[in-house]
């Protein structure tokens, strides 16, 4: 009998507005929030069971091959490691074959590792049958990530890929809360035809941002502080522009979302030529804008009226940008077995 393959994805997020208040250092204190969306593009894993104990996982993005015997154990090398880990934290007893894909580079800013984490769970929460809620997805995706590979961040990339959708994710010491954002569909698609996703050429390598943002917290650097509460408050006021239909009012907020973000970590820009896309961006008609993820290269998430995008497009062209064309997704981590479709339940 042929092995059945489980074939998982889970989708990159845009966040609008407060990354970095998802992080515990601050969101302890202070509490936190981020207004993310789900989008068509994501992250993949194919997983076959196989009869021993032997482990293969590809990346067919990088061309990347490890295999390894369960009873010996991975090597935690920095070559695919948060499958590795996902393999051990999920108590995998039986060989496998793994394939993985994403449509988005690593260090692109889309959340791509933790969506790439929260498909491996999702492919293998699936093919052992196991029911998982979605909080208990991201959070496991969050102790692989985090606790057992040690990789800085918040808690944002992985409950987006969970839940999916277009959401206010609010942190404090004791919970997550994940709550929709009210919106019609034509509203939505009038927001989504206002906004371009411009690829900067370059992706965030180890430049060690995260770690800098939180230095300068306990560093005590005003500016620091000033700009994550800056951001926390935004998310809420950029919600309510989208649920009151106020939508022209984001090119400006995504303007303020950069310049605190650069409060927060002055350095999110350094060595790219993102200030100048954004210079040139506005200058071709564009309202605003701001950085996907940490920074450091990745993607640009622009607000810019249907009427100048063309502009817009051919500007950044010129500049080296690449444009991606996406649409919102509503449903987070999903996994196909054979006819039948695992999902976390809510």
């Amino acid at each position: 009998m042929t092995p059945t393959t489980v074939r998982a994805m889970a989708p990159l997020r845009i966040s609008f507005v407060g990354g970095g208040t998802d992080f515990p250092h601050y969101y302890d204190r202070h509490g936190g929030a981020v207004l993310s969306a789900t989008i068509d593009r994501g992250a993949h894993a194919a997983v076959t069971p196989r009869e021993d104990r032997e482990v293969r996982i590809r990346s067919l993005d990088l061309g990347h091959l490890v295999e390894y015997h369960l009873d010996e154990g991975p090597t935690y090398d920095g070559v695919m490691d948060l499958a590795k880990a996902a393999i051990e934290r999920m108590g995998v007893r039986t060989g496998l074959e793994m394939d993985l894909t994403s449509d988005a580079p690593p260090g692109s800013g889309l959340g791509g590792s933790s969506a790439l984490v929260t498909a491996v769970v999702g492919a293998l929460a699936a093919l052992s049958g196991r029911t998982m809620s979605r909080a208990a997805v991201a959070r496991l995706a969050y102790a692989i990530e985090r606790e057992d590979l040690g990789i800085a961040g918040g808690w944002q990339d992985q409950y987006a890929a969970a839940f999916g959708g277009f959401n206010l994710l609010e942190f404090s010491a004791s919970a997550v809360t994940v709550t929709p954002v009210v919106c019609s569909a034509e509203r939505l698609e009038r927001l989504r035809s206002s906004l371009l996703l411009c690829y900067t050429g370059t992706v965030r390598t180890d430049l060690g941002l995260i770690d800098t943002q939180i230095r300068l917290y306990h560093e005590g650097r005003e500016e620091t502080l000033v700009g994550m509460k800056h951001l926390h408050e935004m998310a809420y006021e950029m919600r309510d522009a989208i649920e009151s239909g106020e939508l022209d009012d984001l090119g400006r907020m995504l303007r303020a979302a950069y310049e605190n973000k650069k409060l927060m970590n002055p350095h999110i820009a350094d060595g790219t030529p993102i200030e100048g896309l954004f210079r040139v961006a506005r200058d071709a008609g564009a309202l605003g804008g701001k950085i996907c993820g940490a920074g450091g290269g990745g993607y640009l998430l622009l607000y810019c009226l249907p009427e100048s995008q063309a502009a817009v497009r051919a500007a950044l062209r010129a500049h080296g940008g690449q444009f991606a064309d996406f649409a919102f997704r509503s449903s987070g981590v999903e996994a196909a077995v054979g006819a039948r479709t695992w999902r976390p339940v809510p």
